[in-house]
C-alpha cells in the first residue's frame, strides 16, 4: 500500500503496524480454518464408512484412522501455585538442665520439628537449633562440653536426633522417675491436702504413669 510523499512519519507507522497485524490476523484465521476443514473431512469420511456398513453389511476394513486432537489453548498466564499455610509455632523456653523441666523442653522441641521439618536442612542443624535454648546452669554448660569436643576432634560429637534424645535423657531426664512415684504412692504422706480435685487428679496420673500401675484395685487403693 503506497502512501502520499508527504505522509507524517508517525501516521506511516502506525499504518504499517496495523497492516503487519491485519495480516498475522488473517494467518492465523487462515491456519484455524485449515485445521477445522482437516477434521471435518476425516469425520465426514468415517460417517460415509459407517453409513456404508449400515446400507451393505459386509466385511469392510474399517482404517484404524484416529481423529485429529486440536491442540488445547495455551494460556499466557502461569498457573496460580497453592501456598500451604503452616500453623503458628512457639519456640520452646530456655532450658537451664533442671530435670522437672526436661520433659516438657525435649517435647516441645520434638512437637516444632515435626510440625515444620522443611525449616531444617538436615538432622545436625536439628541438634543445633535446639542447643540454642540451652541456657544457664547444667544445659548451659553441657552445650559448651559439646563444641569443646568438636574442636578437639574436629567432628560434631551427636550426628542424629537419635543420638541427642540418648544424651539428653542420659544427662537431664530424672534419674529415678519410677522408684520416685512408687515411694510417693506407697508412702502415707501423699493426700490431696488443699490442691483442688483438678490438681490432685493431674498429679496423681502422673504418678501412675511413672510407677507403671495399671490394676484397677491398686488404683483404688493408693487415691486418697
Amino acid at each position: 500500500m503506497s502512501l502520499p510523499p508527504d505522509t507524517p512519519q508517525d501516521v506511516a507507522d502506525a499504518l504499517e503496524y496495523l497492516q503487519h497485524h491485519l495480516q498475522e490476523l488473517m494467518e492465523r484465521q487462515h491456519a484455524s480454518e485449515n485445521n477445522i476443514n482437516t477434521t471435518l473431512a476425516a469425520l465426514t469420511m468415517q460417517l460415509q464408512q459407517l453409513m456404508q456398513l449400515v446400507v451393505n453389511p459386509s466385511p469392510l476394513a474399517v482404517p484404524n484412522t484416529p481423529l485429529p486432537i486440536p491442540s488445547p489453548p495455551v494460556s499466557p498466564f502461569p498457573a496460580p501455585t497453592v501456598r500451604r499455610i503452616c500453623p503458628k509455632l512457639s519456640c520452646p523456653l530456655d532450658f537451664n538442665g533442671e530435670r522437672h523441666n526436661s520433659r516438657v523442653f525435649f517435647n516441645s522441641c520434638s512437637l516444632y520439628i515435626r510440625l515444620a521439618p522443611e525449616q531444617f536442612q538436615d538432622k545436625q542443624e536439628r541438634i543445633l537449633w535446639a542447643l540454642t535454648f540451652f541456657k544457664g546452669g547444667r544445659a548451659a554448660k553441657w552445650s559448651e562440653n559439646v563444641f569443646c569436643q568438636e574442636v578437639d576432634t574436629g567432628i560434631f560429637p551427636i550426628q542424629t536426633w537419635g543420638e541427642f534424645e540418648q544424651q539428653f535423657r542420659l544427662h537431664f531426664f530424672p534419674v529415678n522417675v519410677e522408684v520416685d512415684a512408687i515411694n510417693i504412692l506407697e508412702g502415707t504422706s501423699y493426700h490431696q491436702e488443699n490442691r483442688t480435685v483438678d490438681d490432685y487428679l493431674d498429679g496423681f496420673q502422673v504418678l501412675v504413669s511413672n510407677a507403671g500401675y495399671t490394676d484397677p484395685r491398686t488404683l483404688v487403693v493408693k487415691f486418697r
